[in-house]
């Protein structure tokens, strides 16, 4: 198996459950001068021994193509994420998302890969036209991040219906828990209330579809694995949205601290780019992969508190306090 966007959040978690179920697995890392290997090297000494690390880009054909020879499954999670770097750098996040997937579609082709699971995200639906949202449902760019997903998930659709590659594509809704970066709102939040006294905020009225990680890691190693789902398309998420003001409620609720909420200006996307809402509808991955999530909002919380209650020296909370 190979992982490519292995270091990062999702993909660290999806390294270990495959580790742990046996399988023999192959993770493409950006390579940095540091050797770092992101959130791989947080995983347990016995499953990263286990995981064979490949430093590259996926902007460069040929490591692509070194990564992926010999794999009879790819897991393409490899991406620049952040929306707000998107507006800053949007050729940057188009050469890595769309150029990227483009170089991994033709190793793959060139490989004989027997499943490609492809990546993409809840944002390619912009704000909910109509609720829940399924898979059918236009796709809308607000952002260049949105759009540069848009364009990675059509040149999988494409290399499907032009050569019968053998994709599946993910597009899961706000995955959320324990080594996350505070990048994602659920870590902003959590960072600043177990850190000081105010925690600064966008925009609060905006609605969201939150999956713990490992019932997205779930539908990940169902998605890899189930026969005749290849051309599909599959949403992962719960079916159920919340506010971030109340996410925010919430999360303070549980970790008990007299703590404030302020908004942000700074922290606002520009108006008609911000993503207003955002709910599954997950019936499709249900009746493909027998897929569901279990894990309840409340209990993902626990968790994801619990664990950076441990690990918050790996955050900046100076940063997100100001």
């Amino acid at each position: 198996m190979l992982i490519t966007g292995a270091g990062g959040f999702i993909g660290s978690h999806l390294t270990e459950a495959l580790v742990q179920a046996g399988a023999t697995v192959r993770a493409l890392v950006h390579y940095n001068a540091r050797n770092d290997w992101g959130l791989l090297q947080t995983l347990p000494p016995a499953v990263g021994a286990a995981v064979e690390v490949v430093a590259g880009d996926l902007k460069d054909p040929d490591a692509v193509r070194a990564a992926v020879a010999g794999c009879a499954c790819l897991f393409h999670l490899g991406a620049l994420i952040a929306i707000p770097y998107s507006y800053q750098h949007p050729t940057d996040v188009v050469q890595a998302n769309v150029l990227g997937t483009l170089h991994v579609l033709n190793a793959a082709r060139a490989a004989g890969v027997a499943r490609v699971v492809h990546t993409s995200t809840s944002e390619v639906y912009g704000t909910a036209r109509y609720a829940p949202i399924d898979e059918g449902h236009p796709l809308q760019a607000q952002s260049p991040y949105a759009a540069a997903k848009i364009g990675a998930d059509k040149l999988a659709e494409s290399y499907y219906l032009s050569f019968g590659l053998p994709v599946v594509t993910l597009r899961p809704f706000n995955t959320y828990g324990p080594r996350q970066s505070a990048r994602a709102v659920i870590p902003t939040i959590i960072s600043q209330a177990l850190t000081g006294p105010v925690v600064r905020l966008g925009a609060t009225t905006p609605t969201r579809d939150l999956t713990y990680v490992s019932d997205t890691v779930a539908g990940f190693l169902a998605a890899g694995q189930t026969a005749g789902i290849e051309g599909e398309t599959l949403n992962l998420g719960t079916g159920a949205e919340i506010s971030i003001g109340a996410l925010a409620a919430r999360i303070l609720a549980l970790i008990d601290r007299p703590v404030t909420l302020e908004t942000d200006p700074a922290r606002l996307r520009p108006a008609a780019s911000e993503v207003l809402r955002l709910i599954s509808d997950n019936r499709k991955a249900a009746a493909l992969l027998g897929w569901q999530p279990l894990v309840s909002l409340d209990d993902g919380l626990v968790r994801t508190i619990t664990w950076m209650r441990e690990e918050l020296h790996r955050y900046k909370p100076a940063l997100y306090n100001r």
